[in-house]
């Protein structure tokens, strides 16, 4: 089974993080941190900052990791590295994203979480 290994940036405002929902592909609908796969030569928070200039037109400080999830699809093995960050400067503009949410503590649980990010809320949780 190939592994793909990917970033996640869980944004952070306050008592709130940032959540966004897939508009196209496998998973079209669920949700997830945005973020996505670590290009050759790149460390994992280079490739957090490039990914989220390129999906929300937003420059982010990426802070500590959160977590590294390790989940089996059907198809493939994924290893996300999920970081705590906030905005630096830009709006969260959804150049990829169907839809987009800040969430509390009390409304983690309000959307359709794809399988591998549910594994974080209890993580984000405690740091909200």
């Amino acid at each position: 089974m190939k592994t793909i290994e990917v970033v996640a940036a869980v944004i952070r405002n306050g008592d709130k993080v940032f959540a966004t929902q897939r508009g196209y592909g496998e998973f079209k609908d669920g949700w997830e941190f945005p973020g996505g796969k670590i290009e050759e030569g790149e460390t994992p928070k280079q490739a957090l900052i490039r990914e989220i200039k390129e999906e929300l037109d937003t420059i982010i400080e990426v802070g500590e990791l959160l977590d590294t999830v390790e989940y089996d699809y059907p198809e493939f093995h994924l290893t996300m590295h999920c970081f705590l960050c906030t905005v630096k400067s830009g709006d969260l503009v959804l150049n990829e994203h169907k839809s987009a949410k800040w969430l509390t503590k009390d409304t983690l649980d309000t959307v359709d979480w794809l399988p591998a990010d549910i594994s974080l809320i209890d993580k984000i949780r405690e740091v909200l």
